[in-house]
């Protein structure tokens, strides 16, 4: 019984007489007929295929075959014998090489990606009675890769059975380098096409000059590996060096800030507005002999100058350099015009952004106070934090403002809106609320009067705003809230927290509209914060949330942070500005702190100096709750009943009489061991005061009696227009 067909598989141990190595043939294939059918010659030395012998074919075959370089060969299925000439030896690389003629063996010489695809086609094509080709790798001994392409066919026995498989083999390592060639050009044309995608992507993300200068100088150009880099921009006929690459620094110096000479490749290439290419060093002489001496100088050997053009404008110039002399193809040429145009396009967004940043920042710092003004007894420190988008200008502002007596107010505001209008409006108020605060008036007044002045502009915006003036002598503030946040107190052992204060409608809202004071005591050491709404709220945190936050922060209660309660004050509005800035801010921040350092040598300034409004007559029973805090912490408070008394009777009368404002001083003054409490109220009437004695039922009239008779000595002296009335008492 006859075996059936094997495939090309593991080698097939043979007989002794088969497995003889022959040397290389050197008789070609023919084809078989007649008796000599099948019948195997071996070669001399056992190198190489054996070769099949036969003189039935014609004599045109062999010389078409060797002009065309294509070998034959034989492979006897059912003994696993291959046969083949001299040229298919030759194409194989099995020239002088030993071969054992098995199918497995043949298989082993094949790239490994290859051989298991030949192996598929050959076991269809001997199940199927049919033809198979295939196109595959072989690695030579001396390492070199080539690539064969075959064509068989396998014949039947009598009986039907794959009994033979012959057919041609010919050299297609050409048609691999071509292969190679594309596959590696696809895969350069995949590369900068990605890079174009990642390059216009990192450029579109640069927001200032800064970045596409920084993002520029790093691209890595795929399949070009410049040595040099430089991005420049065109000034009123000079180049400003934006930023380089693979030059020194002394280099880049030299040619920063200096005119374009016109006949300098950079410059022609700006007034053709197309790229300049220069491949060598000698064409660079021949071409632009005036600027060779840069050429010269910066060690290229060839250039491609980029001019920058937006919206048919030349903005600059880039230049990419290499050390050898390189002709660039088409194709390097369109991808460098292709980042030329990126470049370009992003420098002239970044500029414009620049300009637009530039513009809002100068803006804003004339809004702002230029510097906190010092004043003695307090310590403020004060930040400005621009939204992260926009802009970055808004009608958020802060203000320190000096007041009379050496008191101090803080103020914090938000305009509503966050662009120039609501900047401009912003700059007005603040003006407005300054000037009100030093006149002297009390916070409940101003700001009721600013909120008058908000909507007396007719903006259709309004404003949030606390205001807190600080007694500087001891510790005392007075706070109005109108629609803004409660300030965050630290207190002296490191806690903070809010200090709720009595609210009104926001500026602008309602003119008519009056503020309630709310009064608190800061110990030395003890610091106010002041901020607006950025800084504890966005579309991610409520209000609660912030709050917590802003006090943790502020107490210390954060990892790494230190403990003590009287830390810099600079150091801790750093602090708060650094929380702020974890995350995108949506909002602009103002900042503000105070912190009261207390009198100096552990007791309070001995002198109190209030302003009463004309028509605030709520400010005298404010003054006289300040006097009595003043004489207790003076240490005189058996004089507090009978200061209050006669102060608030000069007051009174000076209001009731007079037209104008009234100034309120009191001091205590130490001589030899006893305390002596002198209090002045001046105003700017002509009207003299006149003692006299009421009747038994008037209502008024005992003012200057009860001094009389109640102060040690008092008097009334003139002041340029008005006068100034006074009493002293003794301790």
């Amino acid at each position: 019984m006859a075996t059936e067909p094997e495939a090309p598989g593991p080698a097939r141990r043979t007989p002794p007489a088969q497995a003889t190595r022959n040397e290389t043939t050197v008789h070609p294939l023919r084809t078989a007929v007649g008796p000599a059918a099948g019948r195997t010659v071996p070669p001399p030395s056992g190198r190489g295929l054996p070769t099949r012998t036969g003189d039935s074919s014609p004599e045109w075959l062999e010389p078409a075959m060797a002009a065309n370089g294509i070998g034959s060969f034989d492979w006897d299925i059912r003994r696993d014998v291959l046969v083949g000439d001299q040229r298919a030896c030759t194409i194989l690389g099995l020239v002088g090489q030993v071969f054992d003629r098995t199918s497995a063996s043949f298989l082993a010489l094949l790239h490994p990606e290859d051989a298991p695809v030949v192996r598929r086609r050959v076991e269809r094509a001997v199940a199927e009675l049919g033809q198979c080709g295939a196109y595959y790798r072989t690695v030579f001994p001396n390492g070199e890769l080539h690539a064969v392409r075959f064509r068989g066919r396998v014949l039947a026995d009598a009986f039907g059975r794959p009994s033979r498989m012959v057919g041609f083999v010919w050299d297609a390592t050409v048609e691999l380098h071509k292969r190679e060639r594309a596959d590696e050009q696809a895969l350069l044309r995949e590369e900068r096409s990605r890079f174009i995608k990642e390059a216009a992507r990192a450029l579109s993300e640069a927001v200032t000059v800064r970045d596409v200068a920084r993002v520029f100088t790093e691209l890595p150009l795929p399949g070009l590996g410049p040595e040099g880099l430089a991005l420049a921009s065109l000034e009123a006929g000079r180049i400003a060096l934006l930023g380089s690459s693979g030059y020194h620094s002394g280099l880049s110096d030299r040619f920063d800030r200096i005119p374009l000479a016109p006949t300098h490749p950079a410059a022609e290439a700006i007034r053709q507005r197309a790229p300049i290419f220069v491949s060598s060093r000698e064409e660079y002489r021949e071409r632009y002999p005036a600027a060779w001496d840069w050429a010269e100088e910066s060690g290229r050997s060839s250039w491609a100058f980029l001019p920058l053009v937006a919206s048919g404008r030349p903005t600059g110039i880039c230049v990419v350099s290499f050390d050898d002399a390189r002709e660039l193809d088409a194709d390097e040429r369109t991808l460098l015009s292709t980042l030329g145009g990126l470049v370009a396009q992003s420098l002239a967004r970044a500029r414009l952004h620049d300009a637009e940043h530039e513009l809002a920042a100068g803006l804003q710092r004339v809004m702002l106070p230029r510097t906190v003004p010092a004043v003695p007894g307090v310590s403020t420190a004060v930040r400005y934090l621009a939204a992260g988008s926009g802009l970055q200008i808004g009608g958020d502002w802060y203000d320190v403002v000096p007041l009379p007596g050496g008191h101090v107010g803080l103020v914090i505001g938000d305009v509503q809106g966050h662009d120039v209008h609501a900047a401009g409006i912003m700059g007005q108020l603040r003006i407005a609320l300054r000037a009100y605060a030093a006149e002297g008036h009390p916070p409940a007044a101003v700001m009721a009067r600013a909120s008058r002045f908000l909507a007396d502009l007719d903006t259709d915006h309004f404003a949030t705003c606390t205001y807190a003036e600080v007694n500087v002598d001891y510790g005392v503030v007075y706070a109005v809230r109108a629609g803004h946040l409660d300030p965050v107190v630290r207190r002296a052992d490191g806690t903070a927290h809010p200090v709720p204060v009595s609210g009104g409608l926001p500026l602008g809202v309602d003119p008519d509209e009056e503020y309630r004071v709310t009064r608190f005591s800061l110990d030395p050491g003890e610091t106010v914060v002041l901020c607006t709404d950025g800084l504890v709220e966005a579309r991610d945190m409520d209000l609660d949330t912030g709050f917590a936050r802003l006090c943790a922060t502020v107490s210390g209660e954060l990892p790494g942070i230190d403990e003590s309660p009287r830390e810099p004050l600079e150091e801790l509005a750093d602090r708060i500005a650094t929380q702020a800035s974890d995350s995108e801010r949506e909002d602009d921040i103002a900042l503000l702190l105070l912190r009261w350092d207390g009198p100096a040598g552990g007791r309070a300034a001995q002198q109190l100096r209030r302003r009463i409004g004309q028509a605030d007559l709520a400010r005298i029973s404010e003054l006289r709750g300040e006097l009595r805090d003043a004489l207790r912490r003076w240490g005189v408070p058996d004089l507090i009943d009978t200061a209050e008394l006669l102060s608030s009777e000069l007051v009174t009368n000076a209001i009731r009489h007079t037209d104008r404002d009234a100034m309120f001083t009191a001091r205590l003054y130490q001589e030899n061991g006893r305390a002596r409490l002198r209090v002045e109220v001046e105003d700017e009437s002509d009207l003299w005061p006149t003692r006299r004695t009421p009747g038994e039922q008037a209502s008024s009239g005992r003012g200057l009696m009860l001094v009389e008779a109640l102060a040690d000595t008092w008097g009334v002296e003139p002041r340029g227009s008005g006068k100034r009335m006074w009493f002293e008492l003794s301790s």
